[in-house]
């Protein structure tokens, strides 16, 4: 039906009747699932010409798009609703070679819908207390419907809103678990991510800001956010502004060093600023009391809310810093077995397992692999921080948790 509707549109535009087409199937795809697809063509009524993979199409419409000649490096980031899939192609003179082919069956955007999903239950049990979670209804209705909603559940009418930092909260650890395909296809390539010269999103979801930043290898500006409230977590209190520093030197996660500065005057007018500490960079912004500002009645609601949610906001935060923890850890454990300095020094299977471990993110048996490695090379290296390049990270000792020089990443109060 989908395919004799879509052969129907392409003669509308066109024209003329269509008879022939190329088809684009999922990688993984067997030769038992590509046999089915060619039936479904033939009964719509076209001759197939090729079956093709999607990862081989978008390195296609690169090509056009960027009329490659000489060999490059593609990979192709596809996360469509259910799936997510990283491929690697080599491209060179109309010929393309994948390199390696990396999916995720259970990461899609259908992860973040549910996310939301999940996030407007609880809120309305916060603000109803009733639990909306049993009725199909209701749940369908969050999840087709917008964030206004009449009589949803007894009678009761839902609205409410949601600012694109709490989005970004609420699927923090979704978008972070993207990285792992990408790593373990550039892994499996045998390619280092400064061999890739161009990289293709594929996929409604991959228009999500906070998408697109984890296949940049770099860091290219600082977004400074401004919050009021009582609340532990910053989904929870009201945003009054945000600005970017932009325009600083490109450098790896965790190394610019940004100075915020808070400033109120004798009128209550609050000046925000950033400043980066390398190269003076500075943008700043200002917020009066007059717009976007809570009211006293909205202060008063929100000082109890904190109070009565004390217990709840501790354990979250708890949460947060432990997974920041590990995610510095993490960091540090693989910009230390990465560094360059270091080659020679650590074999390839103690350096590949703390790779294989860093993606696992789970703490005790990162460290139950990375300690031993690190205490070794260390103790190669004299014994001393000065002995190994770069210094140790810890100083002085194996890293920890509690002692690593890793970034860290803190909520914004």
């Amino acid at each position: 039906v989908v395919l004799a509707k879509m052969k129907e549109i392409a003669e509308a535009y066109l024209g003329k009747t269509v008879t022939n087409a190329v088809v684009t199937v999922r990688a993984y795809f067997n030769e038992s699932q590509r046999q089915t697809t060619k039936h479904a063509v033939t009964i719509a009524g076209l001759n197939i010409l090729r079956i093709i993979n999607e990862p081989t199409a978008a390195a296609i419409v690169y090509r056009l798009n960027k009329k490659v000649g000489a060999e490059r490096n593609v990979l192709i980031f596809d996360l469509v609703g259910g799936t997510f899939e990283v491929s690697v192609l080599t491209i060179e003179d109309g010929i393309f070679e994948i390199k390696s082919t990396t999916r995720d069956i259970h990461l899609g955007g259908e992860d973040f819908n549910n996310r939301m999903v999940n996030h407007f239950i609880a809120e309305f049990k916060r603000k109803h207390k009733k639990d909306t979670s049993e009725s199909k209804r209701a749940v369908r209705r969050f999840r087709t419907a917008s964030i206004e909603i009449d009589s949803l559940y007894e009678g009761i009418n839902f609205y409410t809103s949601i600012t694109h930092a709490q989005f970004e909260e609420l699927n923090a650890d979704l978008f972070y678990g993207t990285l792992d395909p990408v790593e373990k296809g550039l892994r499996d390539a045998k390619l280092d991510k400064s061999q890739i010269h161009g990289i293709v999103l594929v996929g409604g979801s991959t228009l999500i800001p906070e998408i697109q930043k984890p296949s940049l290898p770099i860091q290219p500006g600082v977004l400074i956010q401004v919050y009021e409230g009582e609340c532990a977590m910053t989904k929870d209190n009201n945003l009054l502004g945000k600005f970017e520093l932009t325009g600083i030197p490109p450098a790896p996660r965790g190394v610019p060093q940004i100075e915020v500065i808070f400033d109120i005057d004798a009128n209550g007018i609050l000046n925000v600023s950033a400043v980066d500490k390398n190269t003076g960079k500075e943008n700043k912004i200002t917020v009066t009391n007059d717009k976007g500002c809570l009211s006293k009645e909205d202060i008063e609601r929100m000082f109890q809310e904190a109070e009565k949610y004390k217990a709840e906001d501790e354990k979250q935060r708890d949460k947060v810093s432990s997974k920041n923890s590990l995610e510095s850890y993490a960091f540090n454990m693989k910009a230390t077995v990465e560094d360059e300095k270091l080659q020679g020094k650590i074999n390839d299977e103690d350096k590949q397992k703390i790779l294989d471990k860093s993606s696992e993110h789970q703490q005790k048996e990162l460290e139950k692999v990375c300690n031993p490695i690190i205490t070794k090379l260390y103790q190669s290296a004299g014994g001393t921080p000065g002995g190994m390049p770069g210094g140790f990270p810890g100083s002085g000792a194996p890293p920890s948790l509690g002692a690593s020089s890793g970034p860290t990443i803190e909520e914004v109060d």
